[in-house]
């Protein structure tokens, strides 16, 4: 009763709240040298501490030029980091200590508009909440794009970050760049330091390359974007059983040019986004401002992460079940914090201009107001912190994926509720792209995420073997491509040997950086050149660092033990096992 007293208080302040900006996931001992870098979050998969020499941040691409040229004459590692740094795994660091960060912060400027070609090029650093602000001055719109809009240019395009959609070119953003500027090592004739404009035309190569580039061609200095004339949208969410979802889920994308999902499986239940495009002069002005990316007081996150800290010490499902549907019956009373003006819901359809309805993240404004507001996942409180699963499996693999969750639903009803606390999967549709690793077919894209000890790697979670039997199945039995960006380590162990382009890629990154300074040991293990990205040791299974092959991978201390999934049998996960 108190946590949902919680969510209704949250709903009335985030209606005007401001929260405190979050930290800089850069942290220096003197000036900019000596320094370590985090993620958003404050930890990477394997929980290591990533250090540097030093930061660099230019402001300009003349200044971005310089700072590469030293580096690549000293022989320095190098790698880039964003404003907010919202990768999970560990794109962002060098090896050792002696590298140097690039970041982008102050590279966040428009370079050139063209309303005319419906064209906009941008520096690296520029956020998608700019870009899509940008466009909206010049009527123009970039017609998909992640739902956060606290991503830069740079790392959408380092990630191949993407919304949902199965329409035109699909719904990932790199595939709607026209023109790319990348700063990458250069000979000594060069003056150590090369740039390049690479478009499909004049080196389709390196361009098709550089669309997903994993930060390991050098530094994207500046994006032309191709856009479309502002239009509008028209939202309905609708919850159905998920008896026919199989079936609904090959076809739905189809039908709705923006459609998702967000399944709730232990429940039974589906939330179909139907979206579609409408004329702009239809009457609406309508505002997507989801409701989890709204600042929230940082007291009442606290008390929710205390909730479920003791959901997972005492074991209690039903308690976890109860709560999670509340607090998916709440999110979809509120419709996901949708609105028809910008500050009340009146009902559905709820039709807004693209730039309205796109993407969303209040929570990233500037103002300070001493922590008693963040975004829920901020390091420096003690809310949430999560693992974070995101598979895109084929479209034609999808209905025996769905149907495969509902055998493990059918088993123990109450497993997957502990998805349902983060609003249940999320399910995104992505098609092919060019891009030599942007995704290889049409598919859907299974967004998991689920509680991760702050304090102990080591303590087992609630139904964890239900949750790590999915992972193995859209990885292994579904061949499902890992989502860059986010994503435990397992789920990148040989993922190269998925993409029928990977020699490309590897042929264009050995021209634009053949000393490898753009490289470290996780982009190489990454990309199947050295090593393996799977960290064996006691309890790796627990953090999804290795799957499974004996019980020390596990907790047998805490009665977990390795055990054959029960539905993909080939699975190996950590089961609690009655003494």
């Amino acid at each position: 009763m108190i946590v949902w007293l919680i969510k209704v208080i949250f709903c009335l302040f985030t209606l005007v709240a401001s929260s405190t900006s979050p930290d800089d996931p850069v942290k220096c001992e003197s000036g900019n040298t000596m320094c370590t870098v985090t993620n958003s979050y404050g930890a990477f998969p394997d929980r290591s501490i990533c250090e540097v020499a030093k930061v660099e941040y230019p402001k300009t691409e003349a200044e971005l030029v310089s700072v590469v040229a030293a580096a690549t004459r000293a022989g320095q590692k190098m790698r880039v980091v964003t404003r907010y740094s919202h990768s999970i795994p560990k794109l962002v660091c060098t090896d050792g200590k002696d590298g140097i960060l690039i970041s982008t912060k102050f590279l966040n400027h428009v370079v050139r508009t063209d309303p005319r070609a419906k064209t906009l090029t941008v520096e690296c650093g520029v956020t998608l909440r700019q870009l899509i602000g940008e466009a909206a001055k010049l009527e123009l719109a970039l017609p998909y794009a992640p739902y956060w809009w606290g991503l830069t240019v740079g790392g959408i395009m380092g990630t191949g970050a993407h919304g949902s959609s199965l329409w035109s070119k699909g719904s990932a953003v790199h595939d709607y760049v026209t023109e790319i500027r990348i700063v990458s090592p250069g000979s000594v004739s060069d003056g150590y330091v090369k740039v390049r404009v690479l478009s499909e035309t004049t080196n389709p190569e390196e361009f098709k390359a550089a669309k997903v580039s994993l930060g390991v061609l050098g530094v994207i200095s500046q994006v032309t974007l191709e856009l479309q004339t502002m239009f509008k949208r028209s939202l309905t969410y609708v919850m159905r059983n998920d008896s026919d979802f199989g079936d609904q889920a090959v076809t739905f994308g189809e039908k709705h040019e923006f459609a998702d999902f967000i399944w709730l499986p232990s429940q039974g239940k589906v939330v179909y986004r139907m979206d579609d495009r409408v004329p702009f002069n239809t009457f609406g002005d309508g505002l997507f401002d989801f409701f989890p990316f709204r600042p929230q007081l940082s007291t009442a996150i606290a008390i929710n992460r205390l909730v479920e800290e003791n959901e997972e010490a005492s074991a209690d499902a039903n308690r976890r079940c109860v709560r999670t549907e509340k607090t998916s019956s709440f999110l979809f009373s509120i419709s996901y914090g949708v609105t028809n003006d910008g500050l009340i819901y009146t009902g559905y359809p709820v039709i807004g201009s693209q730039d309205r309805m796109m993407s969303s993240g209040a929570c990233l404004d500037s103002h300070q107001d001493g922590l008693i507001t963040a975004c829920p996942w901020d390091p420096r409180i003690d809310g949430e912190f999560f693992h974070q699963t995101t598979i895109s499996v084929p479209l034609t693999h999808v209905k025996d994926f769905i149907n495969d969750i509902k055998a493990l639903v059918m088993i123990e009803p109450k497993s997957l509720c502990v998805l349902e606390g983060s609003n249940g999967i999320l399910m995104r549709y992505v098609t092919s792209s060019p891009a030599f690793l942007g995704k290889e077919k049409k598919a859907l894209d299974f967004d998991l995420t689920y509680y991760r000890s702050k304090e102990d790697p080591l303590t087992p979670r609630l139904y964890e073997d239900y949750v790590e039997e999915i992972e193995q199945m859209a990885i292994l039995k579904y061949k499902g491509l890992p989502h860059w960006g986010k994503n435990r380590n397992i789920a990148f162990d040989g993922v190269i040997r998925k993409y029928k382009n990977a020699n490309a890629f590897l042929k264009v990154k050995e021209r634009l950086d053949p000393l490898g300074l753009f490289s470290t040991e996780w982009t190489d293990q990454i990309l199947g050149l050295k090593g393996n990205v799977t960290i064996v040791k006691q309890g790796c299974a627990l953090e999804g660092l290795c799957i499974c092959s004996e019980d020390s991978h596990c907790a047998p201390n805490k009665g977990y033990m390795c055990r054959p999934g029960k539905v993909y049998r080939e699975a190996r996960v950590c089961t609690r096992v009655n003494a």
